[in-house]
């Protein structure tokens, strides 16, 4: 059960390390630490994702800034409250890491593949320029009973068929983790800049049950 529940949600990143760890939580005595990794695009630019570590993994004591390692895991949310709401908080969590001694190209270092169930009706608009947009969430189920719920962002045809999904249905996602800048209103005089993640949709499919 467990393992046919894992292949739902694979990632592999490889990336450069670019900050130190920092204690997250524990669980029945493991330590878990994040740390960031800045991996690159084909279009130059780069996506920094946070990553979670089990301190069985890897010396988390250690510093490992301008290494750069290769991770297999999962996209994983929780759910933080913070002023009165709750905000979906996204990591890849790391089952195996292992270190390397460059990068690859940026086809081969962001991958994952997501199956999954829409769980919100698909937001589907256009850009000024005309391009099209459509906004996934997937729920993603893990053993015990949890899930995960990844937000997924799909372009021009996918947008459009992306479109048509209705809550509940069965979807198979193939596309990357990005992140992205964006400027939170706190009040009428103060803002925030913060990270969002998603996973940015190449191919896509509706799985009949």
């Amino acid at each position: 059960m467990s393992d046919k529940v894992i292949e739902n949600n694979q990632v592999t990143i490889m990336g450069e390390v670019v900050s130190e760890f920092t204690f997250s939580h524990e669980v029945f005595g493991e330590g878990f630490y994040m740390v960031e990794v800045l991996v690159r695009r084909l279009s130059n630019s780069d996506d920094r994702i946070p990553l979670m570590v089990s301190e069985r993994l890897i010396d988390v004591t250690q510093d490992y800034r301008g290494e750069y390692i290769m991770v297999n895991g999962q996209f994983r949310s929780y759910n933080r409250h913070e002023e009165d709401r709750n905000r979906l908080v996204l990591s890849v969590f790391a089952r195996e890491i292992s270190f390397v001694e460059e990068e690859l190209d940026g086809a081969k270092t962001n991958n994952i593949l997501l199956d999954g169930y829409i769980c919100k009706a698909p937001v589907y608009r256009k850009t000024p320029l005309g391009r099209e947009i459509a906004d996934l969430l997937l729920a993603v189920n893990r053993p015990y009973g949890k899930s995960d719920y990844i937000p997924c962002i799909c372009w021009g045809r996918n947008a459009r068929y992306a479109s048509s999904f209705e809550v509940g249905e069965h979807v198979q996602v193939l596309g990357r983790i990005q992140s992205r800048e964006y400027v939170k209103k706190l009040s009428e005089v103060e803002t925030e800049k913060r990270v969002a993640y998603e996973v940015s949709v190449s191919k896509l499919e509706c799985v009949g049950e």
